[in-house]
């Protein structure tokens, strides 16, 4: 469930009728172009991307925005994969180097994947936490920082057929649409960024095109799910077996 495959949040609702409007450029928030189309009272705007993140090469020039919480899940993660569980499972690759033949050694080869498996993990969390840029949604703010959407906004937003949903914009490794917590990189995300109470947005994404209102954008606490030892962890004490 943390580590969700579809960041974008946009299968909610289908169907919608497409409107006309006039086009204009406006800088998107995170300094690309994107094509606007004004109504009355209001924008609509296409995002810059398709996808759920942007492309490789753009995506190690783009700051990892964080809130508090998912930071310190990330923080966790890494710290017992390190101290923990990669100890844990060399621990039983050194003891199954033992066991004969590592070519047919059906613990050895396992356990070495596994380590592989760890090692690229603690590589991507190191990355991602020296990279993370934490943004407070309970902080303080004023102005258009406070009454419009920018990344750990919730907002409350209503489709053509009057349907309300509630989204709040969060970092791209705290994602859970169960949650409806979506990554601020989503198409989505990118259509909501910088609108308004009484705002109309164009979203554009791979199921289709879908006009939304803004309702209510507010600021508070976006409770992440904690970091939880995976089932089957090396690390993991195991339960004695039954007459032991």
């Amino acid at each position: 469930m943390i580590h969700a495959n579809d960041e974008d949040g946009t299968s909610w609702s289908r169907g919608l009728s497409k409107q006309k409007g006039y086009a204009c450029r406006l800088r998107h928030p995170f300094g690309q172009w994107v094509l606007v189309s004004r109504m009355n009272k209001s924008f609509t705007r296409k995002p810059a991307v398709e996808n759920d993140e942007l492309p490789r090469a753009q995506a190690a020039a783009v700051k990892n925005y964080i809130t508090p919480g998912g930071l310190q899940r990330l923080r966790d993660e890494h710290r017992f994969l390190l101290t923990r569980e990669r100890p844990a499972v060399t621990k039983v690759v050194t003891w199954a180097a033992r066991n004969g033949d590592r070519s047919e050694n059906a613990d050895y080869q396992y356990n070495k994947r596994r380590l592989r498996q760890i090692d690229r993990r603690i590589r991507y969390l190191t990355k991602r936490i020296d990279a993370a840029e934490v943004v407070n949604p309970e902080a303080q703010r004023s102005g258009r920082a406070a009454t419009h959407v920018f990344f750990g906004a919730t907002v409350r937003y209503a489709n053509a057929s009057g349907v309300e949903r509630v989204v709040s914009i969060v970092g791209r490794d705290e994602v859970d649409l169960d949650r409806g917590q979506i990554s601020w990189l989503s198409p989505l995300a990118h259509a909501l960024m910088k609108a308004g109470p009484g705002d109309r947005v164009l979203l554009h994404a791979p199921g289709g095109t879908e006009h939304l209102q803004i309702l209510e954008v507010r600021y508070e606490r976006i409770p992440v799910e904690s970091f939880q030892e995976p089932p089957g962890a090396e690390a993991t004490p195991k339960s004695p077996r039954h007459g032991q």
